[in-house]
């Protein structure tokens, strides 16, 4: 009987690495000058990064400023999900950026129906926060795993487990 390979897909934030690129991206606004005398502020909670700044053209700079510090930190923007602008005290604006982690349901719904619509020879379920997906050949798995890599599902994906 030929043994089954399989692999997991999962969508994992490396918390390490958004830790050190929001305490760059603090550094960073304490030191420009156009953040003088400004109330903007970036904070890192467990599950979110809380943006805080004077109005909205400010608010977006400080989002760049994050943003280019996770890329050089390999963290992808994908991994964060912006809720809207809001008004915050003190007369300046918030917007919350919640921290991907793990698949949600119905986005591993679309993996698998994207897999099974592939007809490829494989099997994809969903366990918990990841896909897990069989098949007796190692060839079907790798096209598996470039079929996914070519969608765009809104998260950053990485492969683990892979067992031959």
């Amino acid at each position: 009987m030929a043994q089954d390979c399989s692999f997991d897909i999962v969508s994992k934030t490396d918390m390490q690495e958004v830790a050190n690129a929001i305490q760059q991206a603090q550094k960073e606004l304490a030191q420009r000058f156009d953040f003088k005398g400004s109330k903007s502020s970036i904070e890192l909670n467990p599950e979110e990064i809380v943006l805080i700044s004077d109005d909205e053209g400010k608010l977006r700079s400080v989002k760049e400023i994050v943003e280019g510090k996770l890329v050089k930190r390999k963290v992808s923007l994908k991994a964060l999900d912006y809720a809207s602008v809001e008004p915050s005290s003190g007369g300046t604006v918030r917007q919350r950026a919640r921290i991907v982690q793990g698949i949600e349901t119905e986005k591993a719904k679309t993996i698998v129906r994207t897999l099974k619509d592939a007809k490829l020879k494989v099997q994809a379920s969903i366990q918990s926060d990841q896909v897990r997906v069989t098949g007796r050949n190692k060839d079907e798995l790798q096209k598996a795993i470039a079929l996914v890599r070519e969608q765009d599902f809104g998260i950053p994906l990485q492969f683990t487990n892979y067992r031959g």
